[in-house]
Order: C-alpha cells, then structure tokens, then sequence
C-alpha cells in the first residue's frame, strides 16, 4: 500500500478488519447453528432408533406383510434392519420405501451418528446404527437436506448483509474519513504557501483534545519560531548590511575629516618652502591648529572605539548638578556673547554611579553641540533634576530645529544635519561629527537613554536620563 494516500490506506485497513471481523463472526455463528441442528437430528435419530427397536421386540417377529400396524415414521428418515448374514431390509413406512432415497449404510453399526453420503450422491443422511437382543442390525438414518438448507440460508443472509453493511460502513467511512483530514489537507496546503514564502501563514486552530488539533497548535509554535528566526536572520543580515555600509562610511567620513588638516599642513609646509621670507610663528600657529584637529578627532575615534569594546569604566558617586555647573561656566567663558542658564528641578541631591570625566564629557558635548549649531547670541538652557528614580540632564536651544529625518539619525558617527542648524558655522567650527555619537554610546554604558526632541523652527531640546545612585 506504498505509495496511497492516507485516506485510501485508512478505509482500506478499516474495511479489512470489519470484514475480517464479519467473516469470523458468521463462520462462528454458522459452525454453532450446523452444531445445534445436528445435535437436534441426533436426538430425533436416538428417539426413532428406541421406537424401532421396541416394534421390533414386539413383533418383528411376525410376517412383515401382515403387520396389524405399519410403522410411521417421519418422510425425511428411513430404518433398516438386516439379520445376522442378510441383507438390510426397510421397515413399514407411511409410503413405500422404494421411493425414498437412501444413505451409504454401514457394514457394522456404530454406537454413535454420523454424517453418510446419499447413494445418489444428492445430499448427506445422519445414521444412527444399534444391535437389538434379537442379534439384528437395527440402523435409522435422517436426512439432512433440510439442516443444509437453514445453513446455507444463513451463509446467504450473512453475505448479503455483511456485504451491504460493508458498503454502508465504507460510503460512512469515506464520508467521515474526508471530513476528518480536511485539516490535514489544510496543512498541506500551507505548508506549500509557507514553502512558496508565505512565511506569515498559519494552520487554522483545532480542538486541542484532538490529534489534529494538536498537530495544527504544534506546526503553528513551530512556524511562529521559524518566521522569527527568518525574520531575526534578516535583521540580522540587514544590520550587518547597515553596519558595514555605516562602516564604508565611518572610514570614508574619518579619511575626508583627516585628510582636510593633513591637506591643510602639507599646504603650510609647501607654502614656507615656496616662500623663505614668511612668517614661521603664524605658519607653526596654523599646522598646530590642524594637528589639534587631527588629535581631537582621533581620540574621538578612539574613545568610541573603546566604548564598542565595552571596557570598564571608573566608576564612582558623581554628582552630575556640579558637571552641569561647571559646563555651564565653561561655556560662559567660551561664549560669552550668550545667556546660557542652569535650571535646577527639586531639591533632590542628583548622584549617579558612574565615571566623572566621561560624563563630564556627555554634558560637554552637548552644550557645545547647542553653541556650535544655533544663532551668536540665542540662549541656551541646561535644565537637571529627578523623576521615578532616575536623573535628567536636559539641553535646550532655541535654533532652528531638526526635521523628523535629521532626528531620527542625528546620533550617527559623523552624521551632520545638512540644513542651515549646520551651515551657521565654518567646517572648522562645525567639528568631527562624532560628539552627539560619543554622547549616546557613553550614555548607554551608563545604563542610560539620550533622546532629542525638536521640529524645525522650534528649537532642540537634547534629554539625558540615568539611573541615580543607590543611597
């Protein structure tokens, strides 16, 4: 049965064993029926065999033809007698005995019946033989058309009706069959959809109770698994796309922001070689101030290097209202021309556990971040306090904002807003591009989040949050 499907080995198994079943069951019932008809005719024999045999006590002896009473006995059963080296000889009947057919008699007589073959060939007798006291052979035989009759009326009405029972049970079964692997085929058909790529399809829910709905609530855990692998191996494979094209980028960015200063100190040097009477002061000034370029951009990289690498930092109680402060100074001094404000939230002391001078350097960063990118003169707001167990360093500025795009990248390695937020400066101003990347990866080492909310023409409003320190 290889290669059928499941239904046609299921109907085929269940109609074997039905019909093996029916067939065991009517031999059985048979065998008991033809066991409890010949049991009957051998009592009927036995009674015929004491009737014989007391008429013949009684007057046997007489002149057979001039017997006062025939001996009647049934048309289906015949009794013989044969003396010591005779022949066997019929009994009176209710009809001539020459009329009636006649079993295969024995030499000898048997103490219990058995089945003889007609002499005709037609049919089978049960005979039944005894001595008298009279030496004779007594033998009464019935036949056994009419048991062969109700046995084979039987195996008919049993193959009849097994037969229509059988076609019954199988239209049912077909029936039923079809209806219960409809899941089945229901699977099958979408696992030829998954197959084709349709990876969000699902088999319908069943009674769990069931073997199918078992099967569909397990192939359904099983697909839910793999589509989020697939899903997880293509993010994966996007993110290792986005990270290498990001790393294309890095370099190229990091070799154009290093080649400017080199450009620049190759300049200096071809300059004071083409002209001898220049001014070595002013030209040492201008290759130290792109070398501080160079250096400030390289140890950017290398920090951020360091941050990826997840090395330990020093970590320590800091108290971030007194980096606010003091960056708040600094860019005083730095930029005087501005109203740069410290706006302190509750009375709460705000201590974190963390390193002082990368965190110093978060603060730092972003207040530059808001001088280098906004108007001379516009003012600008560091804004601290605490909420549900956590500090926040807030930046604000009220330059010309960020589009929902320049947002959602603006923490980027060498990523600049290209809108006038970042052409109010000089490329000299302007920087590496890497401190609100710096800001965002020292803040996440921290176990802390770096938001930005801003809209062109509105303003930027740089937020910090980190975890305050256990007392």
């Amino acid at each position: 049965m290889r290669g059928l499907p499941l239904r046609i080995k299921l109907m085929a198994s269940m109609l074997a064993l039905l019909g093996f079943g029916m067939f065991f069951i009517g031999l059985v019932s048979v065998s008991v029926l033809h066991g409890y008809l010949l049991d009957r005719v051998d009592s009927q024999l036995h009674l015929l065999s004491a009737r014989m045999d007391k008429k013949v006590r009684s007057d046997w002896r007489k002149d057979r033809e001039t017997a006062e009473h025939p001996i009647l006995i049934e048309s289906d059963a015949i009794a013989l007698v044969k003396e010591p080296g005779g022949e066997y000889v019929p009994m009176l009947t209710d009809r001539p005995v020459d009329q009636k057919p006649k079993p295969v008699l024995p030499r000898s007589p048997s103490p219990e019946a058995y089945t003889a073959p007609a002499i005709s060939g037609d049919g089978e007798w049960r005979v039944l033989g005894t001595r008298t006291q009279w030496r004779t052979t007594l033998v009464v035989a019935v036949s056994l058309e009419e048991v062969d009759a109700i046995t084979t009326r039987l195996v008919l009405i049993e193959l009849l009706g097994g037969g229509g029972i059988l076609l019954i049970l199988a239209v049912a079964g077909v029936t039923i069959v079809r209806h219960n692997m409809r899941p089945l085929r229901e699977i099958e058909r979408t696992a030829e959809a998954i197959a084709g790529g349709e990876l969000g399809r699902r088999v319908p829910d069943g009674d769990p109770r069931t073997e199918v709905g078992g099967l569909a609530r397990s192939l359904n855990g099983m697909l839910a698994q793999i589509e989020a692998a697939f899903a997880a191996r293509s993010a994966s494979e996007a993110a290792a796309r986005r990270s290498e094209d990001r790393m294309r980028q890095f370099v190229g960015d990091a070799s154009h922001e290093l080649r400017t200063p080199l450009t620049s100190i190759r300049g200096f040097a071809e300059y004071a070689r083409q002209n001898p009477g220049a001014d070595p002061a002013e030209l040492m000034q201008r290759v130290e101030k792109a070398a501080g370029r160079m250096s400030v951009l390289v140890d950017d990289l290398l920090l951020l290097a360091r941050v990826d690498q997840q090395r330990p930092l020093k970590m320590q109680p800091v108290d971030m209202l007194a980096l606010a402060a003091d960056a708040v100074q600094d860019a005083r001094i730095l930029a005087p021309e501005r109203v740069i404000k410290l706006d302190v939230v509750g009375g709460a002391a705000l201590i974190v556990s963390g390193d002082e001078v990368r965190l110093r350097q978060v603060i730092s960063n972003l207040v530059t971040n808001a001088i280098v990118h906004t108007e001379p003169g516009s003012p600008i707001i560091v804004r601290a306090g605490a909420a549900t167990g956590k500090l926040f360093i807030e930046v604000v500025d009220n330059g010309p904002g960020l589009t929902p795009e320049q947002v959602e990248h603006v923490f980027e390695r060498f990523y600049r807003a290209d809108s006038a937020r970042s052409r109010r400066r000089s490329a000299e101003d302007r920087g590496s591009g890497l401190g609100l990347a710096i800001v965002q990866a020292l803040v996440r080492a921290h176990g802390g989040t770096v938001t930005v909310d801003s809209a062109p023409d509105r303003g930027s409003t740089f937020r910090v949050e980190l975890p305050l320190a256990l007392e």
